[in-house]
């Protein structure tokens, strides 16, 4: 039974590394990619209305 104990602690330990592994990966790789491309968004949008107020003036 203690060895069936060591197993199941090991398969913990690589589940949690397992984990953070692919959560460092989503926080250097998606995250930037997300906020880079909302702010180009909002560029566009800033853009569009300054275009739009200079047509109404």
């Amino acid at each position: 039974m203690f060895e069936f104990d060591q197993y199941l602690g090991f398969l913990a330990f690589l589940l949690i590394l397992t984990i953070g592994f692919w959560l460092l990966i989503f926080l250097t790789a998606i995250i930037p990619y997300w906020i880079g491309g909302s702010l180009i968004e909002r560029l566009k949008e800033i853009k569009e209305n300054k275009k739009k107020d200079k047509e109404e003036a």
